[in-house]
């Protein structure tokens, strides 16, 4: 099965963050699925199932939009049986769907991929290009803040002290730069560190001893 350029301009770009491809079809308790790729995250990112669904030229019915739904209901079902805890994002690449696909959210999460400009070898044409592709599945790629940038036209300096000051005063500066070191583990490492500080608050409030 030939793939479609905008699939393996999504899939090069997710294995440059670390992704890896799984074999389709994939089992899930005892079940196969088959989308048109399908890729695991690592690290940080390692709950994250990334579905990639090619709703121009796809096979395995990922032209239809029910088709479609009805997959990732019955893989959130069956992950769901085994206990697993992966995020599960659809990548909806090429032509819009309409039919099912709008209740498709509260399944998981949908990111859009389409109108990127790609080069006659799939990679998208120019950082314009890699910019647009890059902004559709931002949720999905690592953090990355550079430590100083040029200064803005306003003088108003590097990126890092733009979003500290953009930062209501009462703020917790602690938080705020553990939160920033979290991010580029990704989503998941954010969370746990969100939970770890807020926890450790209210032990020290309520006088508990950290161990």
């Amino acid at each position: 099965m030939s793939v479609a350029p905008i699939i393996h301009a999504i899939q090069e770009r997710l294995r440059g963050a670390e992704y890896t491809d799984l074999a389709i079809p994939f089992k899930v308790a005892g079940v196969e699925f088959a989308f048109t790729a399908a890729m695991r995250g690592h690290d940080g990112r390692a709950l994250d199932l990334v579905l990639v669904v090619d709703t121009t030229t796809g096979d395995f019915g990922d032209r239809v939009g029910a088709s479609v739904r009805q997959r990732v209901e019955a893989l959130s079902r069956a992950l769901d049986v085994t206990g697993s805890r992966y995020v599960v994002t659809v990548i909806l690449a090429g032509a819009v769907l309409v039919e099912g696909i709008e209740v498709l959210s509260e399944t998981c999460r949908v990111l859009l991929v389409e109108g990127v400009a790609l080069d006659d070898q799939g990679r998208p044409a120019g950082e314009v290009a890699h910019r647009q592709l890059d902004d559709c599945i931002r949720v999905l790629l690592p953090l990355t803040l550079p430590a100083h940038l040029a200064q803005s036209q306003n003088g108003s300096g590097p990126a890092l002290e733009q979003l500290i000051r953009a930062l209501p005063a009462s703020t917790d500066s602690a938080l705020v730069a553990a939160v920033i070191a979290a991010s580029i583990d990704g989503e998941q490492a954010v969370i746990d560190t969100i939970s770890q500080m807020i926890n450790a608050a209210f032990q020290s409030d309520l006088g508990v001893k950290q161990s």
